[in-house]
């Protein structure tokens, strides 16, 4: 049975974690690799990138690591031109840049707001920007924007840098989506729930120390607004990103899908 992605080459920004365990940056990226994609690991931290390969290429992957500030032209550029010597070509984008903080429009300082929008929107304009025209030379390709369930619903939270720019997520692939379908490119989104990684474990953190509240307690509280009962794993968005990347959604496109375990149904979705 061939694998999925045989003989593709995906470029993960965001392929990384911010501390030990398994992000969904990074699940992607083993999961592209395990289907038989040539991965391109991008992370602002080279260490962390590091990691990612050397994980798919424990399992006897593809893959080459790249460290790159994804909000900065400059270093995009330099990745493009770094994946396609590596590699040949890029048929996969997989945006999976964002940070988070708590915060409503009284508290957030204008330097954090300034920060947040540049990370999570820039960058994945930036992605587009230069990876697109190598897609159309070839006719081809996927892109796979990474948003949130906070771009559809109150999380619980004041996060409003964070939501503002997650909600923009599906509007951005939409348009990305319709200009270039004639050029046999599928942009798609994916909102992620709850979901047990590194990333989320320290927002929820954050947010306890911020209003006090104890960790196992919000992690139940957590849990039992959702319908399937538990956090979502990265495994479960890799899962996701993958039928996206794969011929097998070739149908779809300018969409989003949730994973969020029935979270924003319950919620009034």
């Amino acid at each position: 049975m061939s694998k999925r992605l045989e003989g593709r080459v995906a470029v993960v920004a965001g392929a990384g974690s911010i501390a030990s365990g398994m992000s969904n940056g990074r699940a992607s990226s083993i999961t592209y690799a395990r289907e038989g994609a040539k991965v391109v690991a991008v992370d602002l931290n080279e260490a962390s990138a590091e990691e990612t390969r050397k994980m798919i290429i424990d399992e006897g992957g593809e893959c080459v690591a790249f460290a790159a500030d994804m909000s900065n032209s400059s270093d995009v550029q330099v990745m493009v031109d770094f994946a396609v010597k590596s590699f040949g070509t890029i048929d996969l984008l997989h945006n999976n840049i964002g940070i988070v903080k708590t915060g409503g429009a009284l508290d957030t300082s204008e330097e954090d707001w300034d920060r947040i929008v540049s990370v999570n929107l820039k960058s994945m304009f930036l992605g587009c920007k230069y990876v697109i025209p190598v897609m159309e030379q070839q006719k081809r390709g996927v892109i796979i924007n990474v948003g949130s369930m906070a771009a559809l619903r109150w999380t619980g939270a004041p996060m409003l840098a964070y939501a503002t720019t997650k909600a923009a997520v599906p509007s951005f692939t939409r348009t990305i989506a319709m200009q270039f379908a004639g050029s046999g490119i599928r942009a798609n989104c994916i909102h992620p729930g709850v979901i047990d990684t590194p990333l989320n474990n320290a927002t929820a953190a954050s947010y306890g120390e911020t209003f006090k509240v104890d960790m196992a307690a919000l992690r139940a509280r957590r849990e039992a607004t959702i319908p399937l009962g538990k956090y979502g794993t990265a495994w479960d968005i890799a899962n996701a990103a993958l039928f996206l990347a794969s011929d097998e959604s070739q149908y779809i496109t300018g969409t989003e899908l949730v994973v969020d375990g029935g979270f924003i149904q319950r919620s009034g979705g």
